[in-house]
């Protein structure tokens, strides 16, 4: 039996730059852009530590022209896809190489309106209790009202019952 082997990576984080699409001879759409991640962690002395990593991205076809359309610099985005490395020769020679990350999924988690999603997702969950509060407050108010009713009504009773027993 063969062993398998898995090439899969998953990231959140942040572009750091606008997307970057062109297209290739055969017309095919090729989006590069790049992201920042971080992770934190405190040291044995209780010191705080942090480290941004940068990742080069590439998007092909029709995942290509989305991350153009919707992506701007600065928005927080998930995204899955596999390691690829890609060697070549510079015109004078150099070798170079370049690791990136080709896509197979883009998920934007950044408001238009450029809020973090889980900021909006406060905001809203915000806006729900304030509704329900108010809704409380109608149903409280209504409830008082229906009291004050039927107190009235009960008062109104009583006097005309009062009323039926004055002699004059």
């Amino acid at each position: 039996m063969a062993v398998r082997s898995l090439n899969k990576v998953m990231l959140i984080g942040n572009l750091t730059r606008d997307p970057n699409l062109r297209y290739t001879p055969g017309n095919t759409a090729v989006c590069s852009f790049g992201i920042a991640t971080n992770r934190s962690w405190s040291t044995e002395d209780g010191n705080f530590e942090e480290r941004t990593d940068f990742h080069n991205l590439v998007a092909w076809a029709k995942l290509a022209e989305i991350c153009d359309q919707i992506l701007r610099k600065g928005d927080k985005v998930y995204v899955e896809g596999r390691l690829q490395t890609r060697d070549w020769k510079t015109n004078e020679g150099d070798d170079r190489r370049v690791t990136e990350i080709v896509l197979d999924s883009m998920i934007k988690l950044s408001s238009p309106q450029g809020k973090d999603f889980d900021r909006e997702k406060e905001d809203v969950e915000e806006q729900g209790v304030a509704e329900e509060e108010v809704k409380k407050t109608k149903k409280a108010s209504k409830k008082e009202a229906e009291v004050e009713e039927e107190i009235k009504e009960v008062e109104d009773a009583d006097l005309e019952e009062v009323a039926d027993d004055i002699p004059f």
